[in-house]
């Protein structure tokens, strides 16, 4: 995987959240209104935890985490208080991740809690596809493994696919991409480029800014380039996507 790969995503959604309200939750969740989505479940900080409201807030709260790298305090506090321990340790995982990744306050343990939530998320069936796909990344960012990380990338894959995962295909195929791109360059680009049509098609927003932003920086400079540069700028800002705003003003890197 190309290094400082800054990605998140969180397995399932609002399915077990009833109704219209459900569908417009994962609707602005996909779009990158993360505060348009908590606000119909009550807020960052309701307590309500009726058909499986908490887990959906912590969901969403710490893929906003990811994506704007803001106050971290909500985000906790919602995985702390979930009940499930498999979901409680796979989110934790995750913002421990998010602090060791980006130095932000990284904590004596964060890899263990790592490596631990996602073994446990691993073995459940819910959790299972996005978890082993983690593992690779981890595998890539923190143990420098890459033949750990094709592996658990390759396994992650056959998982979304029997359950029909448009989203973590669209993950997975991109870091598979960003392996290949050194050895085949044609085959690399041709997965990052699917990485981007799945995450257009779906309407993911964060998702597919930061895809733009990953095919651009493959690309030789012209115009095909500088209009993904700038759509992927456009919705950085609009979104407030942190770390990705910070990638699109410096000189073009590895994401």
């Amino acid at each position: 995987m190309i290094a400082n790969d800054p990605y998140i995503a969180v397995p399932g959604g609002p399915a077990g959240h009833p109704g219209l309200v459900a569908r417009l939750v994962n609707r602005l969740h996909l779009d990158g209104e993360w505060d348009g989505a908590l606000a119909l479940l009550g807020g960052a900080d309701s307590d309500g935890t009726g058909d499986g409201t908490a887990a959906i807030r912590a969901r969403i709260l710490v893929d906003r985490r990811w994506w704007r790298l803001d106050d971290p305090a909500p985000a906790e506090r919602a995985v702390t208080g979930l009940e499930d321990p498999v979901l409680r340790g796979y989110l934790a995982a995750q913002l421990a991740y998010t602090r060791m990744l980006f130095a932000l306050g990284p904590r004596p343990g964060d890899e263990q809690v790592v490596h631990a939530g996602l073994r446990e998320a691993a073995r459940d069936a819910t959790t299972r596809g996005w978890a082993t796909f983690w593992q690779g990344v981890v595998a890539d960012n923190v143990q420098g493994d890459p033949d750990t990380a094709r592996q658990r990338y390759g396994e992650s894959l056959a998982l979304c696919r029997d359950g029909d995962d448009l989203l973590l295909e669209s993950y997975i195929v991109r870091h598979q991409g960003a392996h290949l791109i050194e050895s085949d360059r044609r085959a690399g680009e041709m997965l990052l480029r699917r990485s981007l049509y799945l995450r257009s098609a779906l309407g993911a927003r964060p998702q597919t800014a930061a895809a733009q932003a990953t095919l651009a920086y493959e690309l030789p400079p012209g115009q095909e380039r500088d209009l993904l540069v700038l759509a992927a700028r456009s919705a950085a800002s609009e979104l407030g996507l942190t770390w990705l705003n910070k990638q699109l003003t410096e000189p073009p890197q590895p994401t």
